[in-house]
């Protein structure tokens, strides 16, 4: 298998530190609003990755953090804790505000089919570590103090700009600086903050009253469950600078030893050609996508795009998506229509290991989901061939071409049961509802009804479920 590491900037065999164990940390939401489609496109990305390596035989320690504290607005990170300000929007508590959100956040990466970390640290319930790791870079000369809080002196890191690949003068002219800031360095970042005397999260500490910077509570967390070095460290792109490079900065600095080895970032989402923003509105909220399109389409719609590769969302675009799932699904319905009815004809023959092997080369590479996708298109058709060229029916063909679409979409997170996955809302509703009305249409026809019969097929055609009469009963698919 073979990962793009960010941090050499090209694919690399992987090669996990502990043989048969991969131990894996990716920076998680903060909890102040509803999930939207760019943390899909990541937590998507990165459920995949798991699933792949679990899949492979790996052992896998998953950690996913729980930000409740400590993010704070502005470019330099060193504005308003975002917690606090949402709860002044809403009148709650900060607590309250991460509590809710961070239901809410569960809530849609459940249903996305997202595979729930093995541990989901909060940064509140390890503010010991991340003090304790900020004294040692205090003792070790890498922190200083300045009138109660405590900043990381990037000029002791002779690697500093090593991720982003930006020298510490590139780092610099990206970095708005407050005329009063009393940073020695306009690069140094917080590791500690004071607490003014409003600010209602603080801490007692040894330079007084505050709380943790955001870049710390990465590294102490991630250090506690995985270790000093361990194997992948995943995040959206737009954290590579300056977040994850702090982070190596010290965590480095602290142990003395190589941070991560394997670098994994996703690319970000743009809408409709645009970088998603707040202030441009147009930021898609997961909630709100799941009420026109089934959290399946979305998943699907985003693993038609690879994880290194801007996925751009319009309705055009994930009403395509739409398409080619329903397409997927059709097949596998009519495969069990097929198999229900089979009478033992000669078998159709279909080269299942070869789409295997190809399936799982594009996984390899990479992750290559939009090409692993594209296998299971290319048997689709195969199969449709010979499902409409040829009166037949083989119950173990079909077996072993199900099983494979099972194991494919075990590993790409979607269920390819062919039973249960729709473009519109409804989590198998729709299908019940259809195969409701096909029952009675059968009894219907059977009085020999026939007027009645046609006005249940044309209404249903009307809504996108065309029906197809043959010999061994009636099937139906989605053509909207």
């Amino acid at each position: 298998m073979r990962l793009y590491n960010t941090l050499t900037r090209k694919p690399e065999d992987f090669i996990p530190l502990e043989e048969g164990h991969v131990r894996m940390y990716v920076c998680g939401p903060t909890v102040y609003g509803h999930s939207h489609i760019g943390h899909a496109k990541s937590y998507v990305s990165f459920d995949v990755i798991v699933r792949y390596l679990r899949f492979r035989g790996y052992r896998v320690t998953y950690v996913q953090n729980i930000t409740d504290v400590g993010h704070l607005l502005g470019d330099t990170n060193e504005g308003e804790d975002r917690l606090l300000r949402q709860g002044r929007i809403e009148q709650k508590h900060p607590m309250q505000i991460a509590e809710e959100y961070t239901r809410s956040y569960f809530e849609d990466m459940d249903a996305l089919g997202v595979l729930r970390p093995d541990i989901s640290p909060r940064a509140t319930g390890h503010i010991i570590e991340q003090m304790e790791l900020v004294k040692q870079l205090v003792a070790g000369g890498f922190g200083y103090e300045v009138n109660g809080s405590v900043y990381f002196d990037v000029s002791r890191d002779p690697s500093y700009g090593k991720l982003s690949h930006r020298s510490a003068e590139e780092a610099e002219t990206g970095t708005r600086v407050d005329v009063k800031t009393e940073k020695r360095h306009p690069n140094d970042f917080a590791l500690w903050k004071k607490a003014e005397p409003e600010h209602i999260m603080q801490w007692p500490s040894p330079w007084g009253l505050g709380f943790p910077g955001w870049h710390v509570e990465c590294s102490a967390m991630s250090m506690k469950y995985l270790g000093q070095t361990f194997d992948i460290h995943g995040g959206g792109m737009d954290n590579q600078f300056p977040h994850h490079e702090c982070e190596i900065a010290q965590s480095e600095s602290a142990t003395g030893k190589p941070f991560v080895r394997y670098w994994v970032h996703n690319n970000l989402v743009t809408v409709n050609g645009q970088k998603m923003s707040k202030s441009i509105g147009n930021v898609i909220l997961l909630k709100d996508a799941f009420r026109k399109w089934t959290p399946a389409v979305v998943r699907f719609f985003i693993l038609q795009s690879h994880y290194r590769s801007t996925l751009d969302f319009s309705d055009a675009a994930i009403e395509g998506a739409a398409k080619g799932w329903e397409r997927l699904v059709n097949t596998l319905r009519s495969i069990r229509e097929q198999t229900r009815t089979a009478v033992g004809a000669a078998p159709p023959h279909i080269d299942i290991p070869r789409y295997r092997s190809e399936f799982l080369a594009a996984m390899e590479e990479d992750v290559n989901t939009p090409q692993a996708i594209a296998v299971l298109f290319d048997l689709s058709r195969a199969v449709n061939q010979l499902l409409t060229s040829t009166a037949h029916s083989a119950g173990w063909v079909w077996k072993e071409v199900l099983d494979f679409y099972a194991e494919a979409g075990g590993v790409l997170g979607l269920d390819l049961s062919g039973s249960a996955a729709h473009t519109t809302g409804g989590d198998g509703l729709e299908a019940k509802l259809v195969d409701l009305m096909v029952s009675l249409r059968k009894d219907v026809r059977a009085q020999k009804l026939w007027p009645l019969s046609d006005r249940i097929r044309d209404g249903l055609a009307e809504l996108g479920i065309v029906l197809e009469d043959r010999k061994d009963g009636t099937s139906w698919k989605r053509t909207l």
